[in-house]
């Protein structure tokens, strides 16, 4: 609000560009960067616009930010729009984890697995990946981890080495996916840009993301099994040394867990359909996932999978839908603050366009692949304030859309930029309160965790670098 009282507002006009997209030539409708001006008073004066405590009548005060926020713009991608899909999506994802498939599958798989060492670990490295890929799963892990790191010091492995294929696996997922509804969904969703869209580009990435965590971490894992004083955390392991038993990992595993897995996949497969071949957007990917939980639901309820009613399933729904809460509301707020400093239209004179401006005359000045390199490393930095990926995307990205316009960068790469520095920070940062939780369960202190994994970091930070420069010299839309 202070803001408004000392910055003068200014606008820009905007301009179409073409480009090619799949063999297609689109059009998009983006900020001219050279365009700005201050709206002036008679006197040629630039002229503040300063926001009020509270304002009446649909008016814009500083009171009022949070609810104009929550209910500004439409379905079709503005802050109601983002919210509704959110709350949708977390409760559909509710009802698929109240069913106890995904936990149960996961078990199972260690069941079956703990025998033959040399697939165990790539196994669940990549299970735990995908399940961040396309769940947005984090929290999940340290349920796992729990079960996971007495039978890893069983088998001659350490603490750590559970963390990274269960926590760090599914960060990794969660960085690189092409899916994740949690995170790069909801960033292409405020960005403008088609939900989804890039799937393939960001499917070979999670690939080659997934193969480098599970490189490290069998490096690692065969290093401590031969010689296992040298693990960083082996003092902390000696408690599941002293306290060995043989835990019952076996889990319920039927036809209708069966049928709940062939339901998530095949709609994932049908979203991505409609997407590439009716450019489906927030609305219909909504309802197609929404569908989803019905289906999911019934089919728990006629296998009576973890005991489902049909009113566990309205309650698991609510349940699932209330973990988005906070960052639903963090997505009005953030289009409050937007509407308090003038909205987000390029073309009205506003607050934020003078700050867009001051912005994309600073980094203007750098080459326009810095400029994405910059934006990356600020999405790295800002994850240690800002650990959840839906809040993250809502209070970041209605300013690095635009700013990529003015900058020369394709939303497409800002959204990557920040979908990689917000993800892989998530397994270093002590704010991550799943990180903590992880290493609290594998009683890993986080200065032991800090000595591994400063290198992992930095290779992540590297590669990451190497792929949103490329992606903007290849012209990523």
């Amino acid at each position: 609000m202070i803001l408004t009282y000392f910055v003068p507002i200014g606008s820009f006009n905007i301009q179409e560009v073409q480009y090619v997209t799949d063999g297609v030539e689109k059009t998009r409708t983006v900020v001219d960067p050279s365009s700005f001006s201050y709206q002036v008073d008679e006197q040629g004066e630039p002229i503040t616009e300063p926001v009020s405590l509270f304002a009446g009548g649909g008016g814009i005060g500083f009171f009022n930010f949070a609810f104009e926020g929550l209910v500004s713009g439409s379905k079709w991608g503005s802050a109601i729009g983002v919210i509704m899909f959110m709350l949708v999506i977390g409760g559909s994802f509710g009802v698929v984890m109240a069913t106890g498939t995904i936990n149960n599958g996961i078990l199972k798989l260690i069941d079956r697995t703990r025998g033959n060492e040399a697939v165990f670990i790539p196994v669940l490295f990549s299970l735990f990946s995908l399940g961040g890929a396309v769940f947005g799963m984090g929290e999940e892990a340290i349920a796992f981890a729990i079960i996971i790191c007495p039978l890893m010091i069983r088998l001659g492995y350490d603490g750590i080495t559970t963390v990274m294929v269960t926590y760090v696996a599914t960060q990794v997922g969660f960085a690189s996916s092409w899916m994740n509804p949690f995170s790069v969904a909801i960033a292409q969703g405020i960005a403008g840009v088609p939900v989804l869209s890039g799937a393939g580009v960001r499917s070979l990435m999670w690939a080659g993301f997934t193969l480098m965590g599970l490189a490290f971490t069998m490096r690692y894992a065969a290093k401590i099994r031969r010689e296992p004083q040298l693990s960083y955390s082996y003092h902390s392991d000696q408690y599941f040394r002293d306290n060995q038993d043989d835990a019952d990992i076996s889990a319920r595993f039927n036809w209708g867990d069966k049928l709940v897995l062939a339901t998530i996949t095949l709609t994932i497969a049908w979203v991505i359909w409609g997407v590439i071949a009716h450019a489906w957007f927030i609305p219909e990917i909504a309802s197609q996932f929404f569908t989803m939980g019905i289906v999911v639901g019934i089919i728990a309820v006629l296998f009576k999978l973890n005991g489902m009613t049909a009113n566990k399933v309205a309650v698991s729904f609510k349940q699932g839908a209330a973990t988005m809460l906070e960052p639903a509301v963090l997505v009005g707020c953030a289009s409050g603050i937007l509407i308090l400093l003038g909205g987000g239209d390029a073309t009205q004179p506003s607050v934020l366009n003078t700050v867009l401006n001051s912005a994309g005359q600073f980094i203007g000045q750098l080459p326009a692949v810095f400029s994405a390199w910059f934006m990356l490393l600020f999405q790295s930095v800002f994850n240690f304030f800002v650990t959840s990926g839906s809040g993250q995307a809502a209070l970041t990205m209605p300013l690095m859309a635009p700013l990529a316009d003015i900058v020369g960068v394709t939303r497409q790469v800002a959204v990557l930029a920040f979908q990689l520095g917000d993800g892989f920070t998530n397994i270093l940062v002590p704010t991550s309160a799943s990180l903590m939780a992880t290493l609290g369960v594998c009683r890993v202190d986080w200065g032991d965790w800090l000595r591994f994994i400063w290198r992992f970091i930095l290779a992540l930070f590297v590669v990451s670098s190497v792929v949103v420069v490329s992606a903007h010299y290849l012209g990523f839309v």
